[in-house]
């Protein structure tokens, strides 16, 4: 294949994965050193898989980790986004993270703790795949509009265990005190265009409390959460997905829809409601596989 042709098809696998995107409702951390992980997360219903390499692997595993991520990403993982979690550029481990990524096959690269747009060009230049941002610490929320408008940049994560730890925030139940964060980066990603992830929930045995976090999440405008344990997964899909009363509703919004203003089921509709209902019925499609 000719050099240009090859550009090509990636810039037009890029755009593909970069539409998609919009779409995610869960993305699963799986750790990059974890072998029977990563053979039971081919077969999960986690929209993205994100195998890591930075916080679950442990420093004399690294290296094991890059070769065992890079394999994964070559091989087909029943249409799932696969994205790989590189070290921070702080890191030492950083450099020779970028070196083993060059020309893999992974759909995305997530960069951790980004505080500027520095490390984005960087990076981005390097390896040539989409990044998804973190925003972990308050640099990185300050500079979360620039960073979310970067062209690199396919969307924001949200890293909301370091923010609470960088900030001496204690969180309540319900994420009190991070209400300004989290909202700040959906804010910075939204005036983007681009998608939104929440951050990881720790409690692993309260299925009631991130059911309610996952909605919390949902409301402020996050378009999907990341995830540290498989039995996670279908709740959050039921979260940031729609349920079959909202496609249906949508569905006859879009039929009693004259133009303009005017009432729907007790309520007053416009041009841009009938525009939300087609995209809750694009992301039913894209949730039950039916494109």
């Amino acid at each position: 294949m000719k050099p240009l042709a090859k550009e090509n098809r990636k810039a037009d696998d890029a755009m593909q994965i970069l539409d998609k995107l919009k779409f995610v409702r869960s993305a699963l951390y799986v750790p990059g050193s974890n072998a029977r992980a990563l053979e039971k997360a081919r077969s999960l219903d986690a929209d993205m898989l994100i195998i890591d390499l930075e916080d679950a692997v442990p420093e004399d595993m690294k290296a094991a980790a890059r070769s065992a991520a890079v394999a994964h990403a070559a091989a087909e993982v029943n249409g799932k986004i696969i994205a790989i979690r590189a070290n921070d550029v702080d890191s030492v481990h950083h450099a020779e993270d970028i070196s083993a990524l060059k020309g893999c096959d992974a759909d995305l690269i997530v960069l951790p703790k980004v505080e500027d747009i520095g490390a984005l060009t960087a990076v981005g230049a390097e390896l040539g795949l989409p990044l998804l941002a973190m925003i972990e610490t308050p640099a990185g929320l300050y500079a979360a509009r620039e960073i979310a408008a970067h062209a690199s940049v396919a969307g924001l994560i949200a890293g909301t265990n370091d923010i609470a730890a960088e900030t001496g925030i204690k969180q309540g139940p319900m994420r009190e005190g991070l209400e300004l964060a989290l909202q700040g980066i959906v804010l910075a990603a939204s005036a983007a265009g681009k998608p939104r992830f929440d951050g990881v929930c720790n409690r692993l045995d309260d299925m009631t409390g991130f059911d309610a976090e996952c909605r919390q999440g949902a409301t402020y405008g996050f378009t999907g959460k990341t995830l540290i344990h498989p039995n996670q997964i279908d709740i959050c899909n039921q979260a940031f997905g729609p349920d079959l009363a909202t496609v249906a509703e949508a569905r006859e919004l879009i039929a009693a829809s004259r133009g303009g203003a005017q009432r729907f089921k007790g309520r007053m509709i416009e041009t841009m409601h009938v525009e939300e209902a087609k995209l809750t019925i694009e992301r039913s499609r894209h949730a039950t596989g039916d494109r």
